[in-house]
């Protein structure tokens, strides 16, 4: 609420955040603080508050920019831009016009504008505009889901709670991420079975983040996948945004953005130990199974050539996922101990010769 100076003198800490009206009314010279976002409309109303103007009645010559009332031709005029201009006031008190319905009307507005001051001082103070327009920057600008699977628009709520996942925006911002689209991938197109058993493949980046695909329904079709498995999913797609291959850096950038994320989520951030936060991350041998990064539908790395080296003259194996490596040590070692069986077989046949 703007105060007469003549009657009341603003503490110095409050002056910072407020600014002075001066004017004259029949000669005599008053002067009204507001908040820096008053307009002429605040002015307007504090006049009919303090010296029981009512605005029909109001006229306000100021310098340079004429004669101004209500109701004004430029009712958001910041108070800002007329502070230095010499400002008259014209106009009779209710009294002087005698209007009763005036004054009661007067009375009702002073009642309801009370409550305005601190609301708009406390919505100015706690709102994060950087945070906002970051946000609205790094985020995935179109959700898509597959509109020839069932419920697309089950899929659409999925997507969108993870673009609006406090952690997943966070990590976006930190990293400046933009990805223009984000959508769901056909479960049937991506998952391979043969002697060994089932692969699926659980999230697709193209192209360094401009279309990024995720397995959100289950082989078929009738649910979805655990909430917490896409959005890990996810953490790895946005780290190929970086890094195609699957090398230390990547993974590296991958563990990161995944603790980045979980600690941003309060919901489900671990308790302290000793003033110290306990990360409920995933151990190193959790794996997301996908192909990397793509350029133009082609894998960037992990084809290997006729002589089981990678084109680009590294050892086969860093173009391979984790899964692949895994199952290939696997591989060996089987192999090996049935080289070492048929090893021990074969002395105690020839001992029994």
């Amino acid at each position: 609420m703007a105060t007469d100076l003549h009657d009341q003198t603003l503490a110095t800490d409050s002056q910072e955040d407020l600014v002075s009206v001066a004017f004259t009314y029949h000669g005599e010279p008053h002067t009204f603080a507001f908040t820096s976002d008053a307009t002429i409309i605040d002015l307007s109303e504090e006049i009919a508050d303090t010296l029981s103007i009512p605005p029909s009645n109001q006229k306000l010559m100021v310098s340079k920019l004429g004669l101004l009332k209500p109701p004004f031709k430029d009712p958001d005029l910041p108070l800002s831009s007329i502070v230095d201009k010499k400002i008259t006031l014209m106009g009779s008190t209710v009294e002087e016009a005698g209007s009763i319905a005036q004054a009661a009307e007067h009375a009702s507005r002073r009642a309801t504008r009370r409550s305005r001051p601190m609301q708009k001082v406390q919505a100015y103070k706690t709102h994060d505009w950087k945070k906002e327009q970051e946000e609205a920057q790094y985020t995935f600008t179109t959700l898509r889901p597959l509109p020839y699977l069932p419920n697309p628009s089950k899929s659409l709520q999925f997507l969108q709670r993870l673009k609006d996942d406090i952690g997943i925006k966070a990590a976006m911002r930190k990293h400046k991420f933009t990805v223009p689209l984000l959508t769901e991938m056909n479960p049937i197109e991506h998952t391979q079975s043969d002697s060994e058993g089932t692969t699926r493949t659980l999230g697709l980046n193209r192209n360094a983040g401009e279309v990024i695909e995720l397995r959100l329904r289950t082989d078929a079709y009738d649910g979805y996948r655990d909430y917490k498995t896409i959005r890990k999913t996810l953490c790895h797609e946005l780290a190929h945004n970086v890094h195609g291959p699957h090398d230390r850096n990547f993974w590296d950038l991958c563990k990161q953005i995944e603790k980045e994320v979980d600690a941003a989520d309060y919901r489900s951030r671990g308790h302290t130990v000793n003033n110290e936060e306990v990360y409920h991350g995933h151990d190193e041998e959790d794996e997301v199974d996908d192909h990397g990064g793509w350029t133009g539908g082609e894998f960037v790395l992990g084809a290997s050539s006729a002589g089981g080296a990678e084109s680009t003259g590294q050892a086969s194996s860093q173009g391979m996922t984790r899964r692949e490596i895994l199952a290939k040590a696997a591989e060996e070692r089987m192999k090996r101990a049935r080289e070492q069986q048929g090893a021990g077989k074969s002395e105690q046949s020839g001992s029994g010769s």
